[in-house]
């Protein structure tokens, strides 16, 4: 059977618990994983441009022994120059799997259907799974565990969030998330969420009141208010999220030991203010480190078999 990463609602508690330990692993071994994928072939296929997710998978492919393609956003022009599923049956016949990196999840969806080889979801704009289990092995590695603190995600109800109330829901979490009205989480992700949380007795609250969602919080984490594709809506969306910014007035709400989150890249003094991404309570780089260290476990599981 064909593993693929493409949602963490998949996965269970014991299996997601598997990756983080073996991102830990990854982290602390480099030397022992060296050639675990040789003579294995990776293809990162990306429909938008990235900096950590094309860095980490192409890298950490190449650090565990495999090799790797990259199709740029214009090169192979999914859905216009070849259907879909003409393009998944066609890199099934040269690759091991498939990092893909699109627009919309019914691209990645379509693509998934159509493809024989494992496929990892490295972005829709549903769904960022490969950020949220780094941000979560972040919080782990410094002693953070998420059953015992209050998380805060202040700012869209986007693709990083959605991933963020699955993790959360499944290992029983606690997670604050506030937004405008307008752009809340999708109601049918919150309402899968609720149900996992019924078995998992994790806490997941809504509100549109940021100051509520950052008071007494350990972690305050954002993103940014504009993402790729919704560069028409910019003003709309400066307008609807003022008050949304973590700036030194947010955080003071928060405990003094909380740690500031961003996946990156920063809108500097739009989602976050510069003394706040740059002050001590930021673990941003630390972040975008493990991003490296988690696509490597990622590749083993969907190509190397049981973890």
């Amino acid at each position: 059977m064909v593993r693929h990463f493409i949602s963490l609602k998949y996965f269970s508690p014991s299996q997601i618990n598997e990756l983080i330990e073996l991102t830990g692993k990854v982290k602390k071994n480099r030397a022992l994983y060296r050639y675990k994928l040789k003579d294995k072939f990776v293809g990162l296929l990306f429909q938008k441009p990235s900096l950590r997710t094309k860095s980490a998978f192409y890298l950490g492919a190449q650090q565990l022994g495999a090799e790797v393609i990259y199709y740029a956003p214009d090169e192979v022009r999914m859905g216009e120059r070849e259907s879909i599923g003409d393009v998944a049956k066609t890199l099934s016949c040269y690759l091991d799997a498939v990092v893909l990196r699109t627009f919309s999840h019914q691209v990645l969806e379509e693509f998934v259907r159509s493809s024989s080889i494992p496929v990892v979801n490295g972005l829709s704009d549903l769904l960022h799974p490969t950020q949220v289990l780094a941000d979560i092995f972040t919080l782990y590695e410094l002693k953070r565990d998420i059953k015992k603190i209050k998380f805060a995600f202040i700012g869209d109800g986007n693709n990083v969030c959605h991933s963020f109330l699955y993790i959360f829901s499944i290992l029983g979490g606690n997670i604050y998330v506030a937004t405008p009205k307008i752009y809340q989480p999708q109601s049918k992700i919150v309402e899968e969420c609720r149900s996992i949380a019924n078995i998992s007795k994790a806490r997941i609250y809504l509100t549109n009141n940021p100051k509520e969602a950052a008071k007494d919080a350990d972690v305050l984490y954002t993103d940014v208010w504009v993402s790729m594709g919704k560069e028409a809506e910019a003003e709309k969306r400066k307008k609807e999220f003022r008050g949304f910014t973590i700036d030194e007035e947010l955080l003071k709400l928060a405990k003094k030991d909380s740690l500031v989150m961003h996946c990156l890249p920063a809108h500097r003094g739009e989602e976050i203010t510069n003394s706040v991404i740059d002050s001590k309570h930021s673990i941003v780089f630390l972040q975008a480190e493990n991003r490296l260290h988690s696509a490597k476990a990622i590749l083993l599981f969907v190509m190397g078999g049981k973890l």
